[in-house]
Protein backbone atom coordinates (compact mmCIF):
# COMPACT_ATOMS: atom_id res chain seq x y z
CA UNK A 1 0.00 0.00 0.00
CA UNK A 2 1.70 3.35 -1.18
CA UNK A 3 1.05 6.19 1.44
CA UNK A 4 -0.06 9.58 -0.19
CA UNK A 5 1.35 12.60 0.78
CA UNK A 6 -2.05 14.22 1.56
CA UNK A 7 -1.90 13.05 5.82
CA UNK A 8 1.20 14.65 5.66
CA UNK A 9 0.00 18.66 4.10
CA UNK A 10 -1.89 19.74 7.25
CA UNK A 11 1.32 18.42 9.66
CA UNK A 12 3.39 20.68 7.49
CA UNK A 13 0.72 24.18 7.80
CA UNK A 14 0.57 23.42 11.45
CA UNK A 15 4.18 23.66 12.14
CA UNK A 16 5.02 26.88 9.24
CA UNK A 17 1.49 28.43 10.56
CA UNK A 18 3.36 30.59 13.06
CA UNK A 19 5.67 31.75 10.27
CA UNK A 20 3.10 33.75 8.92
CA UNK A 21 0.28 34.51 11.72
CA UNK A 22 1.33 37.07 13.47
CA UNK A 23 2.82 40.57 12.08
CA UNK A 24 6.67 40.18 14.08
CA UNK A 25 7.28 37.16 12.01
CA UNK A 26 6.04 38.14 8.86
CA UNK A 27 8.44 41.45 9.59
CA UNK A 28 11.06 39.17 9.67
CA UNK A 29 10.35 37.27 6.99
CA UNK A 30 10.01 40.36 4.58
CA UNK A 31 13.52 41.52 5.73
CA UNK A 32 15.12 37.77 4.78
CA UNK A 33 13.44 38.22 1.59
CA UNK A 34 15.20 41.98 0.91
CA UNK A 35 18.30 40.46 2.05
CA UNK A 36 18.40 37.64 -0.01
CA UNK A 37 16.91 39.79 -2.75
CA UNK A 38 20.21 42.14 -2.53
CA UNK A 39 22.66 38.81 -2.28
CA UNK A 40 20.86 37.38 -5.45
CA UNK A 41 21.11 40.67 -7.42
CA UNK A 42 25.21 41.09 -6.25
CA UNK A 43 25.80 36.97 -6.94
CA UNK A 44 24.19 37.67 -10.86
CA UNK A 45 24.20 41.04 -11.69
CA UNK A 46 26.81 42.88 -9.89
CA UNK A 47 30.20 43.29 -11.11
CA UNK A 48 31.61 42.96 -7.81
CA UNK A 49 29.41 40.94 -5.38
CA UNK A 50 32.08 41.69 -2.35
CA UNK A 51 30.55 40.61 0.66
CA UNK A 52 26.68 40.19 -0.14
CA UNK A 53 26.49 37.10 1.75
CA UNK A 54 26.89 38.76 4.70
CA UNK A 55 23.30 39.91 4.67
CA UNK A 56 21.47 37.04 4.54
CA UNK A 57 23.75 35.56 7.08
CA UNK A 58 23.35 37.95 9.66
CA UNK A 59 19.41 38.30 8.80
CA UNK A 60 19.04 34.50 9.64
CA UNK A 61 21.71 34.56 12.25
CA UNK A 62 21.05 31.82 15.08
CA UNK A 63 20.58 29.10 12.99
CA UNK A 64 22.34 30.21 9.62
CA UNK A 65 25.41 29.80 11.75
CA UNK A 66 25.19 26.53 13.29
CA UNK A 67 24.32 25.25 9.91
CA UNK A 68 27.23 27.20 8.14
CA UNK A 69 29.75 26.16 10.46
CA UNK A 70 29.87 22.32 9.63
CA UNK A 71 29.50 23.19 5.55
CA UNK A 72 32.48 25.04 5.61
CA UNK A 73 34.12 22.41 7.53
CA UNK A 74 33.11 19.61 5.50
CA UNK A 75 33.87 21.70 2.18
CA UNK A 76 36.60 20.04 -0.30
CA UNK A 77 39.88 21.04 0.12
CA UNK A 78 40.33 23.38 -2.97
CA UNK A 79 41.50 27.31 -3.30
CA UNK A 80 38.12 28.73 -2.33
CA UNK A 81 36.27 26.74 0.42
CA UNK A 82 32.90 28.50 -1.27
CA UNK A 83 33.63 27.37 -4.55
CA UNK A 84 30.73 24.50 -4.19
CA UNK A 85 28.40 26.29 -2.66
CA UNK A 86 26.04 28.14 -5.51
CA UNK A 87 24.23 31.15 -5.00
CA UNK A 88 20.95 29.14 -5.73
CA UNK A 89 22.04 26.30 -3.14
CA UNK A 90 23.48 29.22 -0.55
CA UNK A 91 19.84 30.97 -1.44
CA UNK A 92 17.67 27.80 -0.46
CA UNK A 93 19.69 27.38 2.77
CA UNK A 94 19.12 30.87 4.17
CA UNK A 95 15.63 30.97 3.06
CA UNK A 96 14.83 27.73 5.10
CA UNK A 97 16.72 29.17 7.83
CA UNK A 98 14.99 32.18 7.56
CA UNK A 99 11.53 30.23 7.62
CA UNK A 100 12.59 28.24 10.56
CA UNK A 101 13.58 31.43 12.41
CA UNK A 102 10.27 32.78 11.65
CA UNK A 103 8.31 30.35 12.82
CA UNK A 104 9.97 30.00 16.36
CA UNK A 105 9.95 34.00 16.22
CA UNK A 106 6.00 33.53 15.76
CA UNK A 107 6.10 30.95 18.54
CA UNK A 108 7.42 33.06 20.66
CA UNK A 109 5.75 36.15 20.08
CA UNK A 110 2.27 33.32 20.58
CA UNK A 111 3.91 32.82 23.92
CA UNK A 112 4.61 36.24 25.20
CA UNK A 113 1.28 37.77 23.79
CA UNK A 114 -1.29 35.55 25.39
CA UNK A 115 -4.43 37.18 27.45
CA UNK A 116 -4.83 34.41 30.04
CA UNK A 117 -3.74 35.94 33.38
CA UNK A 118 -1.24 33.93 34.74
CA UNK A 119 -0.93 33.85 39.05
CA UNK A 120 2.53 34.69 40.49
CA UNK A 121 4.13 31.57 42.19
Amino acid sequence: MARSARPRLPRLRALLAPAVDNWLARGYLAVVVASLGFFLWAAYLSPDPGFAAIWPLMTTAPLSMVVSVPLLALAPAWDSPLEWLSPLLFTTGMALCGLINAALLGLLARRVSTRDPHPAA
